[in-house]
């Protein structure tokens, strides 16, 4: 049999007789006190959260006729008393603990409702320094570890959400709480304040520059728990960070199947390459299978970038995840619709165009409401044994480089708009990334190679098969830019790209063997240009 301590046992139901309410989100409050209350629960209140209860007419105690003490310090102290942690912490079957309880007039609390002051709702929104500390709350997180930690008497409930499974648990065993969900609710608490702080702690650490903490913690909310992971046999589920910047995470899905892991995974690439591109200058689609673009294009519309992006590789692109830099119109989604396609991603659709997709049932349609700004500081997390990898988000952006020709001969003025947007591209390409270019749209790309020259090998070899398949005589490489997402050890790789048609290279610089890349590039005529920036994906 499970113990408290010293022996005690931990008893399967427990009366439900006074309950403590203080929150900041009032969902639900309302329903939910008034349901303790005509379940004969006293209820106990502190400030605002009082207040509702009784301009609804709730018979409601204020804390501090519990605690004999004001509310003081702008509310800052308020539940921090014996009378409210002895409440919480004791346990009733000993008797040592009664006898406290006895001699110093402490009340038993069976019920705790607590949620925390919108720390991260605050600090999201912009707030200055004072008031993102001024929103930390200390009483909540106090009272909720303590309701937790003692859950073998007290039901701690920190999300809306669960209401009404308390009041029906309460319904369902005369009044009393099962020890069950008790520690369901619990563990759910703990979780919730060791996420508001670590939200607390690494907000802090970015307002003071500390990029590497001592220590970092990582915090989120289930937004969905996955069929399956990576593979069926892996077991998944969504979390959401509270981060406001637009994406698959923040995206409204307007129809189509639930999305598993893989669709996230890979939206969220499509979505991150497609932001690189501003609608007010260019309309862009990326089309991407397995994290990786299959083919990415600029055009006047977005039926005419899905229509080169298509062309890139169109094997690949079947049941591949299309994203669109601008508002999707009943013109892209006729063409996308043409083949199986399992995830569309925007910052907004038509009527007319949702209205094309829905004849597709299967196919998930997501709205985000904006773009992605590659600009935007952030972290990028990866789990291996014993530990965590954390790095700041990749934001360098081509437009913000000092680009550097290195060759004899300059690139021309259409040869410089393909090399940017290649790498632009290429930034989102699994390493080593080459990226074939032409005319603001990718003809060819090599991804996820031991050797750059595989990469430029397999490039070259999609591209011949795209020409193909578009009916071409010309191979589309002929004329186009190449990028690299990184330096050329070697002059093979860079020759690989000319033999295959490329004129123009756009590359970060920084090899050993720079001198001998570039004489290269001269003697076979290309234009080169150094970014001076790096951006391996593994």
């Amino acid at each position: 049999m499970a113990v408290v301590s010293k022996g005690v046992p931990v008893p399967p139901l427990v009366s439900v007789k006074r309950a403590l309410l203080s929150v900041s989100d009032k969902t639900g409050l309302l329903d939910f006190a008034r349901g303790l209350s005509e379940r004969g629960v006293e209820l106990i209140s502190t400030g605002g959260t009082r207040k509702t209860l009784a301009d609804a007419g709730l018979p409601v105690k204020d804390i501090s006729e519990v605690t004999g003490f004001p509310e003081i310090m702008d509310g800052r102290v308020k539940t921090l008393h014996p009378m409210v942690h002895g409440g919480l912490l004791a346990i009733r079957d000993d008797a040592e603990h009664k006898a406290a309880m006895d001699a110093h007039g402490i009340g038993g609390i069976d019920l705790l409702c607590v949620n925390l002051y919108p720390f991260e709702d605050t600090v999201a929104s912009g707030a200055d320094y004072a008031t993102g500390v001024e929103n930390i709350d200390i009483g909540g997180p106090a009272m909720t570890r303590a309701a937790a930690k003692n859950h073998a008497y007290v039901t701690v409930v920190v999300d809306p959400a669960d209401y009404a499974a308390v009041l029906s648990a309460l319904d369902e065993n005369n009044g009393q709480s099962p020890i069950d969900l008790r520690k369901k609710l619990a563990q759910k608490a703990f979780a919730r304040t060791a996420a508001y702080d670590a939200a607390v702690s690494n907000w802090l650490a970015s307002q003071i520059g500390n990029e590497a903490p001592d220590y970092r913690a990582m915090g989120g909310k289930l937004a969905e728990v996955m069929r399956y992971g990576e593979n069926p046999h892996q077991s998944a589920g969504f979390y959401t960070t509270g981060e406001r910047r637009s994406g698959v995470a923040t995206a409204r899905q307007l129809q189509g199947k639930t999305l598993s892991y893989n669709n996230i995974n890979d939206t969220d690439a499509a979505f991150e390459l497609v932001s690189e591109f501003d609608p007010k200058r260019t309309k862009a689609v990326a089309i991407i299978k397995h994290a990786n673009p299959c083919g990415v294009a600029e055009g006047a519309s977005l039926k005419a970038a899905y229509e080169l992006a298509l062309r890139c590789d169109p094997v690949s692109a079947f049941g591949g995840i299309v994203a669109l830099n601008d508002t999707l119109d009943a013109e892209a989604a006729e063409e996308i619709v043409k083949i199986f396609t399992e995830v569309i991603i925007a910052p907004a659709a038509t009527d007319e165009a949702i209205e094309i997709v829905a004849k597709k049932k299967n196919l998930r349609l997501l709205v985000t409401g904006g773009l992605a700004d590659p600009r935007a500081a952030g972290l990028a997390i990866k789990s291996v044994a014993g530990g965590l990898l954390v790095q700041s988000r990749d934001n360098g952006v081509i437009d913000d480089l000092d680009l550097k020709v290195v060759t004899k001969r300059a690139p021309t003025a259409q040869e410089l708009a393909d090399l940017k947007f290649a790498f632009r591209v290429a930034k989102h390409v699994k390493s080593n990334a080459i990226v074939y270019a032409k005319d603001g749209a990718t003809v060819g790309v090599g991804a996820g190679q031991m050797s750059r020259i595989d990469s430029a090998r397999i490039a070259a070899r999609k591209a011949l098969d795209a020409t193909e398949a578009a009916g071409l005589s010309t191979p589309l490489t002929k004329g186009c830019v190449v990028a690299s997402d990184a330096f050329f050890p070697f002059a093979d790789g860079l020759l690989s790209a000319a033999e295959a048609g490329a004129t123009a290279v756009i590359q970060p610089g920084g090899s050993m063997r720079d001198d001998e890349v570039i004489a290269a590039a001269d003697e076979a005529g290309l234009a080169m240009v150094l970014t001076g920036m790096r951006h391996f994906r593994h």
